[in-house]
């Protein structure tokens, strides 16, 4: 029986179980153990937990695939970055790209920047550019690997170390959920991690360039982003749960 079976089965309970035994381990072992579950795929946004994880499948040599959404809008410091870790720890992280003709057929409905207009904008270029290519870099997929951290938000603040996600029908595996900020860093400078220059500038979470600001002085980690939207759960849908993500718009019916 093959994982996609087991979780399609009881995905729930054997989610719960691998919570339990990833609580117990360090990062590389809770990497490990998710290798070893199946196909694994680590979605990096190259952010500075992102970093800690990459940097951990590189050193360890860990079997898993580091895959990234490179929008056609992120910032030339995340794009650089990805060079430099390739180059660090002697691995590839695959790019997935949006389809031309739906970038084309987003512009002409909404705009390049329709995106501050709306939440249907906002969600449905989220769509186009983020969530179509996150299904082909999951393409195959038994275990989904990501950096969310409880201590990112509070629609975060619950993260599980590893959660069923039956929309995709795959476990999925948060080996960071208990990390807080402070620990993030005190490893990158430990291990000498190489991270994305906006961070020193203000940026702890970082986007597309057009949906990312640096935050003020008190404002919670993901504060600078979407920041000209009001709901401060805004997430743009990679990690929304299914009772969530029933409640935002549709972003599948774009028309030319």
């Amino acid at each position: 029986m093959t994982l996609h079976d087991a979780a399609r089965q009881d995905g729930p309970v054997l989610a719960t179980s691998l919570d339990a035994k990833l609580e117990k381990l360090d990062l590389a072992g809770r990497l490990a153990l998710a290798a070893e579950l199946g196909n694994a795929v680590f979605t990096t946004s190259l952010g500075i937990e992102d970093q800690v994880i990459t940097a951990a499948i590189g050193t360890h040599r860990l079997p898993i695939e580091v895959s990234t959404l490179e929008t056609g809008r992120l910032f030339k410091e995340t794009v650089d970055l990805i060079g430099e870790t390739e180059e660090r720890y002697d691995i590839t992280i695959r790019c997935f790209t949006p389809e031309q003709d739906d970038v084309d057929a987003y512009v002409a409905q909404y705009g390049m920047n329709g995106f501050y207009d709306s939440v249907e904008a906002r969600h449905a270029c989220c769509h186009v550019r983020k969530l179509k290519p996150l299904a082909k870099a999951l393409s195959g997929a038994e275990v989904w690997i990501t950096g969310l951290r409880r201590g990112q938000s509070g629609n975060r603040a619950s993260t599980p170390f590893a959660e069923y996600d039956a929309e995709r029908n795959l476990i999925k595996i948060n080996p960071l959920a208990d990390w807080d900020i402070e620990m993030i860093r005190a490893h990158v400078a430990s291990e000498a991690i190489p991270v994305n220059p906006l961070h020193a500038r203000g940026y702890p979470s970082i986007g597309c360039e057009p949906c990312t600001r640096a935050i003020k002085p008190g404002e919670p980690e993901r504060a600078g982003r979407w920041w000209w939207e009001n709901d401060e759960k805004r997430e743009c849908g990679l990690h929304v749960h299914e009772a969530e993500a029933s409640a935002i718009p549709h972003a599948g019916s774009i028309t030319r």
